[in-house]
Formats: structure tokens, sequence, C-alpha cells
């Protein structure tokens, strides 16, 4: 019996106990239940997160260079076709050829001077001959003058020496003209350049006979060029004599020029019209003489920029012009369309179309779509879309 009961005073102690064990992890859970109810119930939404931290920018005045390009051939200044004036000689010697630079009264070529010389020798031999019948005639003259006075002869015969005497004097007049002619013709076995200049094309040869109106040399003209640009009506009348233009050489050096000539007419057939650019002397001037290799060559590498008969592209200088200007990295292009990202007080991107003009350097100009002091993502637009939130790195500049 006192077994008995000492079993069930204990099963009711365990029992009991198990009880507060339990009500307490259910007391614990509650709490735990309660705080997390509180917390959620006193919990503010999360702002989503940035998709980039960028910087802004807004659009900026400047002054620009308008300029207007075009197109057109390079061109001698002006050409001298060179010839041999003494015909039907062989050609001796040639002392020029194609690219060479030449100064005035330079022998190009010359001519075989046997016969010339030879011409040239009998014509003298002939006017002192002449001279001599001269001297001879006129002597002859004083004499019958003197015996005239005394009456040893008549009249007639005194006309008769006088015209003796001017006979002869025209004579050796016309040996005269000979011999300077056959002089003439000696000093011209030599054929030199007119100009200095720069030798564009040659056809003389070295043992060829020289004929009329042949051309042996052609050379341009203190070696100076000329552009020829080709330009429409509206375009024509934006150009002025006198305006500074700029040529992009085949080895990308600008060259400058100045117009000189605006064409009157425009081309019935292609409705362009003319302007003559006339290139400054650093691609076109001649070396002097006595000048050194150095400088020689240096001219050759200038000169061989442009070459006649090239065709070339140009800009006319028309004046500074007021713009407004963006970073051109602040421009995204997309769908054959240019778009910026505007930026707003809440720190988001809203796309915006816009109309850009000519391009600077790294900057771009916006001629519609952008009022001034709107702030837009200066670079990294391409990953944006829009309403994206952006973290902003710094003032906007």
């Amino acid at each position: 019996m006192i077994v008995e009961m000492a079993l069930e005073k204990s099963v009711l102690n365990s029992n009991k106990t198990l009880w507060l064990k339990s009500g307490l992890v259910l007391a614990v859970l509650l709490s735990v239940a309660g705080c997390g109810a509180d917390d959620k119930a006193n919990a503010v939404p999360a702002a989503g997160k940035p998709a980039l931290t960028v910087v802004t920018t807004t659009l900026k005045p400047a002054q620009w260079m308008q300029t207007l390009s075009a197109s057109g051939s390079v061109v001698a200044w002006q050409e001298a076709v060179i010839g041999a004036e003494v015909t039907g000689v062989r050609i001796a010697e040639v002392r020029a050829n194609v690219g060479d630079r030449v100064s005035k009264g330079q022998v190009l070529a010359i001519l075989a001077s046997d016969t010339m010389k030879a011409n040239e020798a009998e014509s003298q031999a002939a006017l002192r001959e002449s001279e001599a019948l001269l001297a001879e005639a006129s002597a002859h003259v004083v004499r019958t003058r003197k015996l005239a006075k005394s009456g040893f002869v008549s009249a007639q015969q005194e006309e008769q020496a006088v015209t003796a005497e001017n006979t002869a004097r025209a004579r050796m007049e016309v040996q005269r003209a000979r011999h300077q002619n056959s002089a003439q013709r000696l000093a011209q076995q030599h054929i030199t350049a007119p100009d200095a200049g720069v030798i564009s094309a040659r056809q003389a040869t070295a043992g060829t006979l020289t004929q009329p109106g042949v051309e042996l040399f052609r050379l341009i003209r203190q070696g100076r060029l000329e552009w020829h640009a080709e330009l429409t009506a509206d375009e024509l009348g934006l150009i002025r004599k006198g305006m500074k233009v700029e040529l992009i050489s085949a080895q990308g050096r600008v060259v400058h020029g100045v117009v000189s000539a605006i064409g009157p007419a425009i081309n019935p057939q292609t409705r362009y019209g003319q302007v003559i650019v006339s290139l400054s002397p650093l691609s076109n001037s001649l070396p002097q003489a006595g000048e050194s290799t150095n400088v020689k060559s240096e001219f050759q590498t200038r000169q061989s920029e442009l070459i006649a008969g090239m065709f070339a592209r140009g800009r006319f200088q028309l004046g500074p012009q007021s713009a407004s200007v963006l970073p051109q990295s602040a421009v995204v292009l997309k769908d054959a369309a240019a778009y910026v990202f505007v930026v707003d007080a809440s720190s988001r991107v809203s796309e915006r179309k816009v109309n850009v003009g000519r391009r600077h350097g790294e900057q771009i100009q916006i001629t519609g779509g952008l009022e001034e002091g709107v702030a837009v993502v200066e670079s990294g637009g391409a990953f944006l879309v829009d309403g994206d939130l952006v973290r902003l790195a710094g003032p906007v500049k």
C-alpha cells in the first residue's frame, strides 16, 4: 500500500513538472510571435536599388566655327608648254625629267649645235664681206665727188657711185640680219625654263628631231596649285573672296588656302558652280637658289602632299556660330535617333528624344528637344532604361 502511494505521488510530480515546462515554452513562443507581429507592423517598405551611379550635366553654350564642306579637283595654277624654237635639229641631251623643280632660265635640254655653228660662221663671214664692199663703195663715192668738182667725171657717174654705195649698205644690212638670225639660232640650242616651277610632263627624247609646235616639256609655273571646289547655287551665296579654306591632304595634313575667285555661272548640266581656292605656299613654294639639301628635301615632302589632278575635300570657314552642346557620351543613338536620359528630383531617369547637329571634338550640338538647365546623364546612358533609379555621384556639371 505504501509502495502504491509512493508511485502515485511520483507520477503526479512528474506530470506537474511536464505541464510547467510546456507552459513555459508556450509563453516564450507567444512572446516571440507578438514581437514579430509588432516589427512587421512598424516596418517601412525599402526603396529599390539604384541601377547605376551617374554624373549629370546640362546644355552649355559654345562658339563654333561654322564650316561648309565641299569637294573638287586640285589643278595647276598655270601650266607653260615648252617647245623648241629651232626646228629640224636633233636633241643632243635632256637635262630635266617629270617632277624636277627648276628655276627660271635653267637648261632643260640641249640641241645639237654643229650645223648651227657652221651656219653662224658662214653668216658672219658674209657679213664681213658685205662690210668690206660697203667700205669700198663709200671710198669710191668720195673719190668720184672730188673728181666731179674738178670736172673729170660727169654727174651721171657720180650718181652711179652713190647708188652702188647704197646697194652695198643694203646688202650689208641683210647680211647682218642673217648673222643675227644664225647667232640667235645658235643661242637657242639651249631649251630653258621660262619660269620657276615643276616639270609635270616631258616628251623630249635624246636623238629625235625638233618639230614645229611639238611640246617637249610642260611646266607648272612657280609650283603653285589651286583647288577647284564644286558648290551648289545656295552654297555659292555663302562664299566670299578672301575666305579661308582648309584642305585635307592624302597624308591627313591640313593645307590652308584662300578663296581667290568665285565662278559667275552655274553649270546647266551638273547644277554646280566653281570656287577657285589658291593654296598656301606651305606646300607649293619652290626652294630658292643656294638652299641646303635638307630644305629641298623638306620642300619635296610637303609638295608631294597635293598632286595636280587629284580629288580632294575641304572646308570653307564661314565664321563663328553660337551652339548649345553636350558631351557626346551623353547622347545615345538608337533606332536612327538620338536620345538623352533626363534625371528628375527623385533620381529617376526618363528617356527623351533630341535633335543633334554638328560634332566638334568631344562635344555635340543639340538643336532641339532639350531645354537649358535640365540635368541629363553625362555617360552610361546605354546601360539605362526609362524609369531606372540612379545614384548621383556629384553635383550637376
